[in-house]
């Protein structure tokens, strides 16, 4: 099947971006990687008079870490950029680990991370990563720009905090303090590409004493958006980690967790795996963490 009629509007600024956005309202939508759009074209999943690309607008495909800043993605950033750089591999691998685990290599190679996150599936892959390391989303509107912080981004499956002609322009997360470490680990049906029937992300900072200064647990494809679970992390939080806090860490999780049955997994068997998974994922955050402490990290 072919795709349907419509304008293609090539803005050469995200200003005018944004303006054609919100002159042409629903009739429109917009266009990065193209990797979901052009499905849904295809399958007249959706018919606009109007599509908005962003692929000419200089400036948003960059990369940029430092250490002082944190990390700075673009709006057309490839998934594949995000996966393979050395700085995000080395400071923030919860985020390269999701980035290589989101659908295929295709896939990856057109898609953005900011059309990942804006698309709001509760299963996306590299929103629990962005959640625990402290994302936020630099939005451009008609008028200016605003900063929204990533637990505050989703609404909703499918919905996000984007008003009429707002455009996310970049993703920016802090730097990594001293002594963390974090892991990304997902679960689904029939393959590594498919769509997560359960992700989770953890982050553990340790102090100087070995005591967790620092701990966010964030869930995905287990309720109506990606979140944190505050329980699971309060508990870990001020103490030494052990394996018993560990496993406590996990009961806590699947119990903040509110899944849902569908085609990919049942209520039940995804409250279980995410006991599994946050077990898993902390401990690997801890053992980088503590390879950091001994200096023992390869």
């Amino acid at each position: 099947m072919g795709l349907p009629r419509f304008n293609y509007l090539a803005p050469k600024t995200i200003k005018e971006a944004s303006a054609l956005l919100a002159e042409h309202g629903d009739k429109a939508r917009l266009m990065a990687g193209g990797t979901d759009l052009l499905i849904r074209l295809r399958h007249r999943a959706m018919t606009p008079e109007y599509v908005i690309s962003l692929r000419g607008v200089p400036g948003l495909d960059h990369v940029f870490f430092d250490r002082s800043a944190g990390l700075n993605i673009g709006a057309l950033a490839k998934l594949a950029d995000v996966a393979g750089h050395p700085e995000i591999r080395k400071h923030y691998p919860a985020l390269a680990e999701s980035a290589s685990a989101t659908a295929t290599v295709q896939i990856r190679n057109m898609g953005t991370l900011a059309g990942n996150i804006c698309n709001a599936a509760p299963s996306a892959d590299n929103a629990t990563p962005l959640l625990v390391y402290e994302a936020e989303v630099t939005i451009v509107h008609p008028g200016g720009e605003r900063v929204v912080p990533m637990d505050e981004f989703f609404r909703g499956p499918g919905l996000t905090a984007l008003e009429k002609g707002e455009i996310v322009k970049e993703i920016i997360m802090p730097p990594p303090g001293p002594r963390t470490g974090s892991n990304y680990r997902k679960i689904s049906a029939r393959s590594r590409v498919d769509i997560a029937a359960v992700g989770v992300a953890a982050l553990m900072q340790l102090d100087e004493e070995g005591v967790v200064s620092k701990v966010r647990i964030g869930l995905g494809a287990v309720a109506p958006v990606p979140l944190l679970a505050h329980r699971a992390a309060r508990i870990l939080a001020g103490r030494k980690p052990s394996p018993e806090l560990i496993e406590q860490a996990g009961d806590l999780a699947a119990d903040e967790a509110r899944p849902i049955n569908d085609v990919r997994a049942t209520a039940a068997y995804r409250r279980r795996m995410v006991r599994v998974l946050t077990i898993r994922a902390l401990q690997a955050s801890l053992d980088l963490a503590v390879s950091k402490m001994t200096g023992c990290e390869s």
